[in-house]
């Protein structure tokens, strides 16, 4: 149960039912993100104006932005984040076998080295915040500096994102990806 009520469309500010009839109208669904977040319109808008470049007008190709997603999604165990990126993660080209052996990606077959490079700069900044040298030194290797750039930000914003969720355990809507993979289990 979250921790902050939802707010529904017939109860939400005129702003923020304007913000849910866009979504529906382009056939998203509203989210019990955006219902908590819906508490604080002006929060909602840039939150979600930022979601929107990050997941739409990035340098960063969307596998690796997904990848990073998902690693920051089980490094935080938000069940929730994991759960609506699955399915995105593998519409952008993301393998099954790369999300079921995420959680010991460094011994796992199934990674390419940009990959490795972008898990590794992920990890480290969702853990630690520092990033070693030479981690980022591999990640410049394969990455130039806009994409780089991006992928801080999508591990920042995300990273954020997955914060928010766990802290006022927002459910997630109907299961719309297995939560296999999340903890290794």
């Amino acid at each position: 149960m979250a921790r902050i009520s939802y707010l529904e469309k017939d109860q939400a500010p005129a702003e923020v039912q304007d913000l849910y009839q866009r979504l529906e109208s382009g056939g998203a669904k509203v989210l019990n993100l955006y219902k908590v977040l819906a508490h604080d319109p002006a929060a909602m808008r840039a939150f979600m104006r930022l979601g929107n470049r990050l997941l739409t007008s990035t340098k960063l190709p969307p596998k690796l932005r997904e990848l990073a997603i998902l690693r920051v999604a089980q490094l935080t165990d938000s069940r929730y984040e994991w759960g609506q990126h699955v399915p995105i993660a593998l519409e952008a080209g993301v393998q099954q076998e790369q999300v079921d052996s995420l959680v010991y990606w460094p011994r796992s077959k199934a990674f390419d080295d940009v990959e490795r490079a972008v898990l590794a700069y992920t990890g480290e900044m969702t853990e630690r915040v520092r990033v070693a040298d030479d981690t980022f030194a591999a990640l410049r290797h394969h990455l130039d500096e806009p994409a780089v750039l991006d992928l801080t930000l999508c591990v920042g914003y995300w990273g954020m994102v997955a914060r928010v969720l766990v802290a006022l355990k927002v459910d997630l809507e109907a299961p719309s990806a297995s939560l296999r993979g999340i903890t290794g289990r």
